[in-house]
Formats: C-alpha cells, sequence, structure tokens
C-alpha cells in the first residue's frame, strides 16, 4: 500500500468556505486511499457539512480553530494574534509534522507570512517563491514567483528557476522544463538591473535549461515552461492574464448569443468549446505552491470550488510521493 500522505485543509479560508472546502475534502479521500485530511475549523460547522455526505470516515479529522482569519486582517498580526485561527493551527501542524502540507484559500499575505515564519524555510533557501501553473496555448507554464518577494536579489531568481524546475519535471511531468526570465526584449542586453544581473548567472548554471530572454507577449504562448520573475512582475502579469481570460470569455459568451443565429451556431460548436476552454483551465492543476519550505504549502484562489480545493489536496500527495524537498536539498548541495 502507497505511503499515507496527511493533508491540512483550511476549511474558514476563502468565499466559499467551508461547504466547497468540505466537498473538496470528501470528493479527494474518494478519489484516492492514500490520503489522510485533516479538516481545521470551527468543529460543529465542519460536523454539520460533513454530515451531508458519504465517504470514509477514517481518512477525515475535524481539528477544531474557533477563530478565522478574515481578508481584511493586517497579515503578520493575524499569524501573531489569531493562534486559534484554522490558518495558523494548520500551518503548525506542518511545522511539528504531523502534516505534510497544507491548503488554504484565505488571506494571501497572512498564508504567505506563516509560512515562512511557523513552517519555515528549508536550509540553504533564501526567499520561498509563490509559484502558480498557469495554462499556455501549447500547455502549462510556471510562473516563479507570483506574489511572495517583490524585491528580490539576482541569487534569488537563480534559486527560483532550479526550484521552479525540479517541480516542473518531477510534480507536473515536464522533461527538462525550459527556463526563460522575463524581459522587456530577447537581447541579452537588455532589461533592468536584476534582469541584467541575472541572466549571467542562470546561464552559468548546468543544472536547467535556461534558453534565455522571453518577453510577456510570448508568456501565454508557453515559450518557456518555467517563468522565472520577482514577485512584482509576476503578480502584474497573473493578474492581467487572468483578467484577459476572464473578458475574453465574457464577450465570446455573450457575441455567441446576442442573436437567433449565434445562439444556433453556439450550440453547434459548444462541445469543442467547452473542450478548449478546459485546457485553459487553471483549477484543473490546483493552487500555487510556496517553494522552498519544510512542508508543503499550496495557496487556491479565494473563491475557489470543490474541484481546486481536491486538485490542491491531490498536489500535496504528488509533492510528497515525489520528494520535491529532498530534491530541492540536493540542488542546493550540488
Amino acid at each position: 500500500m502507497a505511503e499515507i500522505t496527511k493533508v491540512c485543509l483550511d476549511a474558514m479560508g476563502g468565499d466559499n468556505s467551508p461547504q466547497e472546502m468540505v466537498l473538496g475534502a470528501v470528493n479527494a479521500v474518494k478519489e484516492k486511499d492514500n490520503l489522510f485530511i485533516y479538516i481545521v475549523g470551527p468543529e460543529e460547522r465542519l460536523k454539520d457539512e460533513l454530515s451531508k455526505y458519504e465517504y470514509p470516515k477514517d481518512k477525515i479529522e475535524i481539528v477544531h480553530a474557533p477563530e478565522e482569519i478574515t481578508p481584511h486582517d493586517s497579515p503578520v498580526n493575524a499569524i501573531r494574534q489569531k493562534k486559534e485561527s484554522s490558518m495558523v493551527i494548520g500551518l503548525k501542524m506542518v511545522k511539528e509534522g504531523k502534516a505534510d502540507g497544507i491548503v488554504s484559500a484565505g488571506n494571501s499575505g497572512a498564508l504567505l507570512v506563516g509560512g515562512q515564519v511557523l513552517v519555515g524555510k528549508l536550509k540553504g533557501i533564501e526567499r520561498a517563491p509563490l509559484a502558480p501553473v498557469i495554462p499556455t496555448v501549447n500547455g502549462i507554464c510556471l510562473l516563479i514567483d507570483c506574489g511572495a518577494n517583490v524585491d528580490a536579489k539576482p541569487s534569488n531568481l537563480v534559486q527560483f528557476a532550479k526550484m521552479g524546475s525540479i517541480y516542473m519535471e518531477y510534480v507536473v511531468g515536464v522533461k527538462n522544463p525550459r527556463v526563460g526570465i522575463v524581459n522587456i526584449g530577447a537581447e541579452e542586453e537588455k532589461g533592468n538591473a536584476l534582469v541584467k544581473e541575472t541572466f549571467p548567472l542562470l546561464k552559468e548554471c548546468d543544472d536547467i535549461n535556461f534558453i534565455g530572454s522571453i518577453e510577456a507577449r510570448d508568456f501565454p504562448y508557453g515559450a518557456a515552461d518555467v517563468v522565472v520573475t520577482e514577485a512584482f512582475v509576476g503578480n502584474v502579469m497573473l493578474k492581467l492574464t487572468e483578467g484577459l481570460a476572464s473578458g475574453l470569455f465574457k464577450m465570446i459568451k455573450e457575441s455567441m448569443t446576442s442573436t437567433p443565429l449565434s445562439t444556433v451556431g453556439a450550440a453547434l460548436v459548444k462541445p469543442q468549446l467547452k473542450k478548449t476552454l478546459k485546457t485553459f483551465d487553471a483549477t484543473e492543476y490546483g493552487g500555487a505552491p510556496l517553494l522552498g519550505l519544510n512542508g508543503l504549502v499550496v495557496k487556491i484562489h479565494g473563491n475557489a470550488t470543490n474541484k481546486e480545493v481536491k486538485n490542491a489536496l491531490f498536489q500535496v500527495e504528488t509533492f510528497k510521493k515525489q520528494d520535491i524537498n529532498g530534491k530541492i536539498k540536493g540542488f542546493l548541495n550540488a
């Protein structure tokens, strides 16, 4: 039998809590026998939600947490003061080795602070980057960093490239992933001071497949498998991509139902359109991992549905199975 992966699920993080969190956990343990989930939150509320479903009762355990970190809480103050919150209790369980990882849709800033302060970084890791998988025209890519380290150094970006390469190869399954650094042009001499200093360092790395600079317009076409940048640029790219995709989908839907004739045409193309749109659904790949910590911290969208929750729980299982932290340590010591 496969080794059991234990995951904490912050049941009170996000807009759809705890309903979608609980359903995601139930669906996850139904699909995978080697998952054990601690659902952290108000005990009575979680009992009521779980009572709606049939599932293997020995695979889910409620951990009582009377407090909740809200989107409006100051990240640092929330971690310091709300010690009985579902997020803090879950993070401490990862730190203590009671769980292999935590999944949360809660306050992003608090989760990033808590991950680095409570769970702690691996020895040798300078900064822990947030790295979501982004669907592209030609597959998927990892955007690293997209929100954790606004002011990064060249050595940080080199570590991001190495950790991103490990994650893409062993969790996502992309062999010898191509690494590109975000720039304002393809030429090596272009860029700001950070990019100019980092570029030659990445070129010297024999343990990654560095392909040079990529521009933002090439990002949606999968120009690289691992897209390296600091968090300010990464977050702008992420939010612009999400907003543009949402706007385009809305315009397509409205135009396809604007007249009786277009509605008939929409019915004919609907099956293929659904198939195409599914490839651009980031929730298929779970959440954004915070890499380089002593355990896995996965941030999912604030409005996450049960599908995204389930896939994020599966992420933790794959992360442990592939011993990603062991591989990151090996890279640092090579």
